[in-house]
């Protein structure tokens, strides 16, 4: 039943592009975004191009909030078409859209992903608490009850049980959504752990922000860019490294990295679908609505992307990593492609 449901889907978004076509219609589907995102969307976008004999779309790794800047910048054809995020837009983005036209947009989760501690194989095998992450990472941290400048430069520093090794993470920068949700999900649970910086979260939003999401600058986190390949090949020429990264840059490279568990829980399929591992997250596409006449490709685009083919049980995506969505979501995700498809 579901198979023949995406069929009629593409037949319809097959019929809407052929009706588009106009003097100042664009043949590519331009998208931007995440970089965890990047290499599934690539994938997408040439299975599109070998399947249906159209152009690819063209797919830029600029990060989810980079790329949410350069989908809102306007309407028109120098403008991107989607933005593929590693998490929501967020309401002063929905803001900036508006001011410049960007009002109508399509909101579709195709799966999820988790937000991981990666190594080397052949680094020491280590398991971290919240809290231990956070004071690895934040650049100020508490002290004696008074908050002070990292002073802890090896794992050991923070436990004895830790590794005897200077803490060197490489990360997302500020433009990533890996970035964002490093900081909502692991680091703002490690800062939760002191009850006084606990206690700001309702009381000082903003101080309880920058207290728990602020990154040290002095080497110890090192902001990586948005070149996901760049950045596995330093973690395996140096096993004393780590990098955060989106769980299917894991998946792909289980021969020479591991995860490193959180709170007890390692990363896996399960545990980044049911929620236990605590940097689980889900995945977006926005569709900028107002392109669909400009785009003669995009409906189809976006149905064959919610595909059984794509992010199915055994789909393209699900076997470079992605978590596919359960039952109920995967329906709510149709629902969404067919009324982009149908406006």
């Amino acid at each position: 039943m579901r198979r023949s449901v995406y069929s009629a889907l593409i037949a319809l978004a097959c019929g809407v592009g052929l009706s588009a076509h106009g003097a100042q219609a664009r043949d590519q589907i331009r998208i931007v975004g995440s970089s965890t995102l990047y290499p599934l969307t690539a994938k997408v976008a040439e299975h599109y191009g070998k399947t249906t004999g159209k152009p690819s779309p063209v797919v830029e790794s600029t990060g989810s909030g980079g790329g949410f800047k350069l989908f809102c910048g306007g309407i028109g054809d120098e403008f991107p078409d989607i933005v593929d995020a590693s998490r929501q837009i967020t309401g002063s983005e929905r803001a900036v859209c508006a001011a410049n036209s960007v009002r109508n947009i399509s909101e579709i989760r195709i799966g999820y992903d988790g937000i991981v501690l990666i190594g080397s194989k052949q680094a020491p095998e280590m398991k971290l608490s919240p809290r231990q992450l956070y004071l690895a990472l934040a650049r100020t941290v508490p002290v004696q009850g008074a908050s002070v400048p990292n002073p802890y430069q090896k794992w050991s520093d923070i436990d004895a049980s830790l590794p005897d090794l200077a803490i060197r993470v490489y990360g997302p920068p500020p433009t990533s959504g890996t970035r964002d949700l490093l900081g909502q999900l692991l680091m703002d649970r490690g800062c939760k752990t002191f009850p006084d910086i606990s206690a700001m979260e309702s009381s000082e939003p903003d101080s309880f922000r920058l207290l728990c999401r602020t990154m040290r600058e002095d080497g110890a986190y090192i902001e990586a860019g948005e070149n996901d390949r760049l950045l596995i090949s330093k973690l395996e020429k140096d096993p004393t490294s780590y990098a955060v990264m989106g769980f299917n840059n894991l998946e792909r490279n289980m021969v020479s990295l591991r995860g490193v568990p959180i709170a007890g829980v390692m990363p896996d399929y399960d545990t980044i679908l049911d929620g236990s591992y605590p940097g689980s997250r889900p995945l977006f596409l926005y569709i900028k609505d107002d392109h669909r006449q400009l785009v003669p490709d995009l409906a189809p685009f976006v149905a064959s992307y919610v595909s059984d083919a794509i992010i199915g049980d055994e789909g393209l995506l699900v076997d470079n990593g992605l978590v596919p969505l359960p039952e109920g979501e995967r329906s709510n995700a149709l629902a969404e492609a067919q009324k982009f498809i149908k406006n």
